[in-house]
């Protein structure tokens, strides 16, 4: 009877303690399910370290670094703002690291002038110098004087702006470098305001028979003349030069196809006052350099006319369209 006794009771004690374990072990797998064990104070122990897989509190699953792909299930926690995958750069919440984006920068301008050699109030040949150079690129107009007053101002002023200086209305070494680089030395002639010699003095040679209806400019390389011609009658004649032989003016029959009273060659950047355009860039014009040079030089394959009031004048009565003959007589 004690024999049975003693069985059960250790049948029992058995069944108690595998009760026990069965509940401790659904504790211990209830308290792994949330990340901490009952005996641990926070989501990891002190000096435990993560693998690869592991996350901390705040990650996404699945949306590693690199991982730009939004996240579709609502229920998770938002990702850290630095690695919100917007786009937008704008949105100062949504990146608050400084934009490594390039800036674009400030245009500085020109750079600044150097020490004026000349400028206004000065007197004296430099000056005279000056403005018989600005006169052959057409950008000083009047007498030549020694004095540096508000035309010789204006003059550099504009010729300054139109090659991006500074604009101060001095010269600087940069601004008479390129003046210089653009000219020539002035000849007498044009340091004392003298008429160019043989002004007007061209004989001309017969008319192209093209040249004897309508309205014709009548180009005559022989002669060095240009005859305005309207139905057989010549109304003006003005001396002319052309081409050199590396840029001949073309020959033939054309039609005036624009005009341009203040223009400006964008090749070599020099001024083409009365342009009338005929063979591509190829126009009649009125010649500074002409007019102070003669017959000493040559266009870039242009007519110039050293006669500034007459080409004036025919600048106004020749029309789009009106011919121009060029030709040997």
């Amino acid at each position: 009877m004690k024999t049975k006794t003693r069985v059960a009771r250790r049948i029992s004690l058995i069944t108690l303690v595998a009760a026990l374990c069965s509940v401790l072990a659904y504790g211990v797998g209830w308290a792994v399910q949330k990340d901490t064990l009952p005996w641990e104070s926070g989501p990891q122990a002190a000096g435990a370290s993560l693998g690869e897989d592991d996350q901390m509190p705040g990650e996404m699953p699945g949306n590693g670094a690199g991982n730009d792909d939004p996240v579709d299930d609502a229920t998770d926690v938002p990702a850290d703002p630095t690695e919100d995958p917007t786009d937008d750069p704008t949105d100062a919440t949504d990146d608050p690291t400084p934009s490594t984006d390039p800036q674009p920068t400030k245009d500085p301008g020109p750079p600044p002038a150097g020490p004026a050699l000349l400028s206004p109030g000065d007197r004296g040949p430099d000056v005279r110098d000056l403005q018989a150079r600005l006169k052959q690129i057409d950008w000083f107009s009047g007498d030549v004087t020694d004095n540096y007053g508000d035309l010789t101002t204006k003059a550099v002023r504009g010729f300054q702006a139109k090659r991006g200086f500074e604009v101060t209305g001095e010269v600087d070494k940069r601004t008479l470098d390129r003046l210089h680089a653009m000219t020539r030395v002035p000849t007498r002639a044009e340091l004392t305001n003298q008429p160019p010699p043989g002004n007007g003095g061209n004989k001309p040679g017969a008319l192209d028979p093209r040249c004897k209806t309508g309205r014709v400019m009548c180009v005559d390389k022989s002669s060095r003349t240009l005859r305005w011609v309207v139905n057989g009658q010549v109304r003006k004649t003005v001396d002319v030069r052309f081409g050199s032989a590396e840029l001949p003016t073309r020959e033939g029959a054309f039609h005036v196809t624009r005009k341009s009273p203040n223009h400006v060659s964008s090749l070599y950047h020099t001024p083409m006052p009365f342009a009338m355009f005929f063979s591509d860039g190829q126009a009649v014009h009125y010649s500074p350099d002409f007019a102070a040079n003669g017959y000493n030089g040559a266009s870039h394959g242009c007519v110039n006319v050293r006669d500034r009031d007459a080409v004036a004048w025919l600048f106004d009565q020749v029309a789009v369209g009106d011919k121009v003959i060029v030709y040997w007589s």
